[in-house]
């Protein structure tokens, strides 16, 4: 392990750091102790730039509450059972670890076709937690990740190499479940034999049928197989040259215990087949006329695989394996139980017989004689290129290749599993200054270049327009990081081979065709679309980014900030028509936030942070479950909308992507607070979090204080030596009861408009202070598609009502509305629960509180009768024939600056609906009286 490092000093040298680190593809896992973190370059096109985490603590309050309860996960989890399916791949020991499972392992969804990912996402998690708390366990156990990493890779790169285990007489041969490997015997091994015995110690690890012990054949129609389980779960044994309809066979009578050792025996000769298991005759056949002399000279003469392709490999171990040219004797076979078979009266096999007592290389040695040497393979061969990578062969990008119709439980997204490691990898580097992640992943792009770019565009076209097994996530943004990194042209070349061109170019054009589209599938390639622009300058890829925003944002977008519906968009303004138990995918917000800020990072709109706060305070905080677990990440998968909804936080089976995704946002919550301008003329003030920028390049600091959104404020001090910029606040569009500033207790000139940013120019100087109010009001939010289902927020925070039922709760709010239009007197506060009220005995509550309590985000707005300050005029409250009722139209003209504006209003609503004979004059004159009568809050 490297020393331990001091952060302050990492952080000091990290500020100063710029040059491009040289990159080599070397073998070893050797890593000297990291002297500073590396330093991405901002790209020129950038006209705002981030700060590092490093430069931006969070401070007491909501967002390191959340992120405590994440910490506990990245310190407390098994990071050997995350490697367990790399080192399996690569052929070598797990120990005792266990995959996690899930997606993340191979008896998972599609069996663990996207095992890897996950890995990915916890280097990242690592990696911030790192940067963000400077904590030396989050770098030391990224460092074993590395570590193992690198180890695998190498392995890879060579032929496979025996894993030796415990055996029944000795050593054995360990066969790694995920690993892929076999033992290859030479032809003409079984010598076409007219009789024979084949004898053998397993200890198998894993229950899948049909796992061959051995199997020697041509193809599926002609073979000789011993399967540890058939498809009844008993041992069995068959030969064949017609296929497995002509299959004469034996077949056990009970199942092999699973981590024990257990002897298989096989005699065949003159008509009669005999299985034995451990010494005892289970099965005998008097019918079995083939003998391996009816194959000839098999070409596959396996053990541990077999001729069928879709059968597993069998993962287990081997111990003394040997074939006779005659049928033994039941008191010989019962002989092998005890003893060496050299050292029981039957002897060595005559055809083959080895020991499996190799400790090192990849060749097994023959024992009867005629030089027989087996070998380990994989049955996939090897690696197309050194810098391969992955938990499982490479064999699915191959597929990829050839596909044209999508099926995960064949290929599942193996670049966006590739995009996962490379981006872990990259923030390992970046965070740690570890030179042997930047080694991998650099290795990494060059592998994927080997292989795409000897691609016909054509194929790349249907490729990446493949659902789900042609997803690859955020790979172009990563790559593009690494080209920053490594200089290398052919990194630069591989972004572009990602271009879905269809896409983009409807896109740039301002054309939506988002309509039935994957909505994860396709967020990230418009980020990867900008970081092209940083690079190519290619407007192309700026407008489509632009525009594709826009076609999701409010367009397909929930209250929560939130996006798609069983993990697709439907049509444009469709939001009331796509509620169910599985909107709102947890991953679709993070990339969406990725967007925004990065759309932010070109152009300062301020609806792209707007959305950013929507989101992140609602949807991102409210997937995280407020409890700690040290073995589960506790992240939602969907979150769903519906009437009643109880969120789920172990979904699925386990280490999905959204888990993945869920890790790195609540190691990230800081990274968009503050933003500088590229020329360190202005600092932007994002968001409302306590945290306490370190701004080196004006040599101050900046803590803000605030229980925001317990608080509706916040306080800005300056500390440090003096420096002259604009202080840039942004105006949240909801803002809408006033945003005022003063700078050490002096109101500040200008009148700040809501949703944009304020500006404060001025020298400061230590000791400054900065206090911003902007109070809240209770607003709420209509459904595109049907204006009468709504949600409720109080400034930023979207409040959920906690009620079982399964039906839209029907909701007045008028009744008690304020002059200000504030909608918030209608509630009942809880006493000693911030931001927890009540409304007609249902409690309302922050969606970010990560409960698992049953939740209304909308609910059926109804305003039956007209209701001014508590009075009940006792009138129906009429309505148009789009719905808009008369309360409705009266109250879109607050505010009101008194009680008598508020009356006037009502009187001219009253006048117009009488005369278009929406409302007769008697209830309209007692409309009046009863506005005139009530008395109202500000």
């Amino acid at each position: 392990m490297a020393p331990p490092l001091s952060r302050r000093s990492l952080l000091r040298a990290a500020a100063l750091a710029s040059a491009v680190p040289a990159v080599s593809l070397s073998p070893t896992s050797a890593s000297p102790a990291p002297t500073v973190p590396a330093a991405l370059p901002a790209p020129d096109a950038w006209t705002v730039r981030p700060f590092p985490l490093d430069q931006v603590a969070l401070r007491a309050g909501l967002f390191a509450d959340k992120r405590e309860l994440m910490l506990d996960h990245a310190r407390g989890y098994d990071v050997d059972r995350l490697l367990q399916v790399f080192r399996a791949n690569a052929g070598l020991p797990t120990g005792d670890a266990v995959a996690p499972g899930g997606w993340e392992g191979l008896d998972g969804e599609a069996n663990g076709n996207l095992r890897g990912h996950y890995t990915g996402h916890f280097m990242t998690m690592l990696a911030q937690a790192w940067a963000g708390t400077g904590e030396q366990v989050f770098a030391d156990r990224l460092r074993t990740m590395v570590g193992a990493l690198t180890e695998v890779r190498a392995a890879l790169r060579e032929d496979p190499a025996v894993t030796v285990t415990d055996g029944r007489f000795g050593t054995a041969v360990e066969q790694i479940r995920g690993s892929y490997q076999y033992i290859d015997l030479p032809s003409g091994t079984l010598g076409g034999a007219r009789a024979i015995t084949l004898s053998v110690w397993v200890r198998p690890a894993h229950d899948g049928a049909w796992a061959r012990v051995l199997d020697f054949g041509d193809n599926t129609t002609r073979y000789l197989y011993l399967a540890a389980r058939n498809a009844d779960g008993v041992p069995r044994f068959a030969v064949t040259t017609g296929g497995p309809g002509a299959e004469q066979g034996l077949d056990g009578t009970a199942a092999l215990p699973l981590n024990r050792w257990s002897h298989l025996a096989v005699t065949l000769a003159d008509g009669t087949g005999v299985l034995y298991v451990n010494g005892t005759e289970v099965a005998r056949n008097t019918a079995m006329t083939l003998t391996p002399a009816a194959l000839g000279t098999p070409v596959n003469n396996w053990l541990g695989r077999s001729n069928y392709p879709a059968d597993p490999v069998f993962a287990g171990a081997f111990d003394e394996f040997n074939a006779w040219s005659r049928a033994l004797d039941g008191a010989e076979i019962a002989a092998l139980q005890d003893s060496r078979a050299a050292d029981t009266p039957a002897g060595r096999g005559d055809l083959a017989s080895y020991a499996f007592d190799e400790t090192s290389g990849g060749t097994l040695t023959d024992g009867s004689g005629h030089g027989r040497t087996a070998a380990l393979r994989r049955t996939w061969g090897g690696p197309s290129h050194p810098g391969f990578l992955a938990a499982y062969p490479e064999t699915q990008f191959i597929d990829l290749e050839s596909r044209t119709t999508s099926d995960y439980t064949k290929v599942w997204a193996p670049y966006y599993t590739a995009h996962k490691i490379l981006g872990g990898l990259l923030d390992a580097h970046l965070a740690t200054g570890d030179n042997r992640a930047l080694d991998l992943a650099s290795g990494m792009g060059d592998w994927m270049y080997s292989r795409l770019s000897r691609l016909p565009a054509s194929t790349l076209q249907r490729m990446w327009g493949l659902f789900s097994s042609g997803e690859f996530g955020g790979i172009v943004e990563a790559i593009c990081d690494l080209h920053a990194l490594t200089g290398k042209p052919e990194h630069l070349a591989l972004a572009r081979l990602f271009d879905l061109d269809r896409l983009i170019d409807s896109c740039a054009a301002g054309t939506d065709v988002l309509d039935g589209l994957h909505a994860n599938q396709h967020i990230p390639i418009f980020t990867g679309c900008l970081r092209l622009y940083d690079t190519t300058g290619e407007e192309r890829y700026l407008d489509a980014a632009r525009n594709f925003w826009g076609m999701v944002v409010p367009h397909r977008m929930y209250g929560i900030g939130g996006t798609s519906t069983g993990e697709f968009w439907k049509a444009r303004d469709v939001i009331a028509g796509t509620i169910s138990a599985t909107t709102a995918e947890t991953c679709c917000a993070y990339n969406m936030l990725k967007l925004s800020r990065t759309l932010f990072f070109h152009d300062q709109r301020p609806e792209y942070m707007d959305h950013y706060e929507r989101a992140l305070f609602n949807q991102v905080l409210g997937s995280k479950q407020d409890r700690p677990d040290a073995e589960k990440p506790l992240v939602t998968y969907f979150i769903g909308l519906t009437p009643g909804h109880v969120r789920d936080y172990t979904p699925k089976q386990g280490t999905t992507c959204c888990e993945g995704t869920g890790m790195e946002s609540a190691t990230k919550y800081q990274d968009s607070v503050y933003f500088a301008a590229a020329d360190g003329s202005a600092l932007y003030v994002n968001l409302y979090s306590p945290s306490e920028l370190t701004w080196a390049e004006q040599g101050v600091t900046v803590t803000q204080i605030t229980a925001f959104p317990h608080e509706q404020g916040t306080t800005l001090t300056v500390a440090g030596g003096s420096a002259s910029f604009e202080l840039r606040l942004r105006v949240p569009a909801w803002a809408t009861a006033g945003f005022r500033v003063t700078v050490n207790g002096r109101a500040v000139s200008g009148t700040p408009v809501t949703g944009s940013y304020f500006g404060v120019s001025r020298t400061w100087r230590g000791g400054d202070t900065v206090r911003i109010a902007m109070p809240f009001r209770l607003r709420v939010e209509k459904a595109l598609d049907d204006p009468s289902l709504q949600t409720l927020f109080l400034g930023p925070v979207n409040l959920v009502g906690r009620n079982s039922s399964t039906e839209y709760l029907r909701l007045g709010l008028y009744r008690n509305a304020g002059l200000s239009g504030d909608l918030l007197p209608s509630l009942t506060p809880v006493s000693g629960e911030p931001l927890h009220f009540t409304l007609d005995g249902t409690e309302f509550a922050p969606f970010h509180e990560g409960t698992e309590d049953p939740t209304h985000a909308y609910f059926r707005r109804v305003e039956p009768r007209v209701v001014f300050g508590g009075v009940d005029s006792g009138v129906a409250n009429p309505a148009r024939f789009d719905g808009t009722t008369l309360l409705d139209e009266v109250w879109a003209g607050a505010p009101f600056g008194s009680k008598g504006a508020l009356v006037a209003r009502v009187r001219a609503t009253v006048d117009a609906w009488v005369a278009a004979g929406l409302l007769g004059a008697g209830d309209g004159r007692t409309v009046v009286a009863t506005a005139r009568r009530a008395g109202y809050a500000p």
